[in-house]
């Protein structure tokens, strides 16, 4: 075997297409490279896990602080509370709707031009440059009323820049995998991510612990400063993929277009792939909808566990310290049952404990924090993995010279339906007054995917 070279040209509308995996079959992918792609994973997971989830949305954005003070004097079960409550999260919901229409319309376009020039390093760089420059602008988010909407919009636009960087980066992972590897590289990608998560989680712990060593932490101070340590940690742990990872070569016949005909190539390379390369098509759509529910799954969870089953602070973190270990460790071993089995049995068996679990969160609510305990580490236990799969199973399908597109329709797809979480879960819970509810919306919309995903045939395996 040899080592890691680049790959060649491969012409574009070529009948059957050559998957980017195969171009890949008996190439030795050194470590340092394996190893240097997954790292992106561990510098950038504290913005959902840390940001997004368990932190500075669910105890900070989402919280009495950003209410009324008159309405935050209020008993915690008074009903003008719970709606203020309420209405913090349905807010942080819309915003996240808008970042997923900008997400649509971007996404493929942005991938489209990047495999045409070649530069998916650069997309990768400048849109984790944002995502660092958003988490630093949350230093700026006070507690009070008038910063909600600021905070909210950084988040959002937090989240755009993110799922931009994460297709070039989910293309790149072509690079570094082969055929008999992907399931294992990809479940890697986000095992380190979630360590990387467990371990800001940790020194936020140990901070607060320690009350910050003598630091005053009125006026959000504490929580502003866990928002900047997060942009220093992903600086940190992201520069080796731009120094240790190839780039893959640009696409072969493919054209560098103007930024509004590159829409009309997109929609002739989207007719080109249902004649090419159905499968794909098909899986698409498919993941398009569970994805969006796992992305509620974890946009919310923190959030109900705080509004809905009364956790404190530290319990909040404390959970989440607890869901990104058990998930980092069922998302690395499931790779490996992904390059055993196929990315679509760990998808469908995956999804399917979501909905239980997701259900009984929601039904066994009255008896107490523990339900939220148990239903949430199983939940955590199946996400990731089934996020790994689904990525896995779009790598082995796509066709070779058009990944950053590909990966491009993928994060766009997900986000056209974002309104099937980010929107029912605002619908939802303007309309009942309570958190809880938002719940079976989430649910709703990854029982649907799952629905979709077994008339999806399975991406071919490599030979044992």
């Amino acid at each position: 075997m040899t080592d890691a070279a680049p790959r060649p040209d491969v012409p574009v509308g070529s009948a059957p297409p050559t998957m980017g995996l195969e171009l890949q079959e008996g190439v030795r992918i050194p470590r340092r490279q394996v190893v240097s792609w997954a790292l992106w994973d561990w510098g950038t997971q504290p913005f959902n896990t840390v940001i997004l989830t368990f932190v500075f949305t669910a105890l900070y954005l989402t919280t009495e602080s950003f209410l009324d003070p008159a309405v935050a004097a209020l008993a915690p079960d008074d009903p003008a509370r719970v709606r203020g409550i309420a209405e913090l999260t349905s807010g942080l919901g819309l915003w996240n709707t808008i970042a997923g229409l900008a997400i649509l319309l971007l996404a493929p376009v942005l991938g489209q031009r990047a495999d045409a020039t070649g530069r998916r390093k650069a997309w990768l760089g400048g849109a984790t440059g944002g995502m660092v420059l958003c988490m630093l602008a949350l230093w700026f988010v006070e507690e009070d009323p008038a910063y909600f909407v600021f905070g909210a919009i950084m988040i959002a636009l937090g989240s755009l820049l993110s799922e931009i960087a994460g297709v070039n980066y989910n293309a790149i992972m072509v690079s570094v995998a082969t055929p008999k590897t992907v399931g294992k590289v990809s479940g890697l990608g986000w095992g380190l991510g979630y360590v990387g998560g467990i371990l800001m989680l940790v020194l936020v712990v140990i901070a607060n612990g320690a009350h910050w060593w003598g630091m005053p932490t009125e006026n959000g101070l504490g929580y502003r400063v866990i928002a900047v340590a997060c942009a220093v940690w992903a600086l940190a742990f992201v520069w080796p993929i731009f120094a240790f990872v190839p780039e893959l070569p640009p696409t072969k016949g493919r054209p560098v277009v103007g930024f509004f005909a590159s829409y009309v190539v997109l929609f002739r390379d989207i007719l080109g792939l249902w004649h090419t390369s159905r499968r794909t098509f098909w899986f698409l759509l498919a993941s398009a909808v569970f994805r969006d529910g796992l992305a509620g799954v974890f946009a919310y969870g923190a959030i109900i566990g705080k509004a809905s089953f009364g956790f404190t602070t530290d319990q909040v973190i404390a959970f989440g310290i607890a869901a990104n270990l058990v998930a980092g460790i069922s998302t690395v071993l499931m790779g490996r049952a992904d390059d055993r089995f196929g990315p679509r049995s760990v998808i469908l068996s995956t999804l399917s404990v979501i909905v239980v679990a997701g259900l009984g969160v929601v039904f066994l609510r009255d008896l107490g924090p523990i339900v939220y305990w148990v239903g949430g580490l199983v939940l955590s236990a199946c996400v990731g993995p089934a996020q790994a799969a689904s990525r896995s199973y779009l790598a082995r399908v796509t066709p070779a010279g058009k990944e950053s597109e590909i990966f491009g329709l993928y994060a766009t797809t997900g986000r056209a339906t974002s309104w099937m979480s980010h929107g029912v879960w605002t619908v939802v819970v303007a309309a009942t007054g309570a958190t809880i509810w938002g719940t079976l919306g989430i649910v709703a919309v990854v029982l649907f995917g799952l629905v979709l995903m077994w008339f999806v045939r399975e991406a071919p395996l490599a030979d044992a």
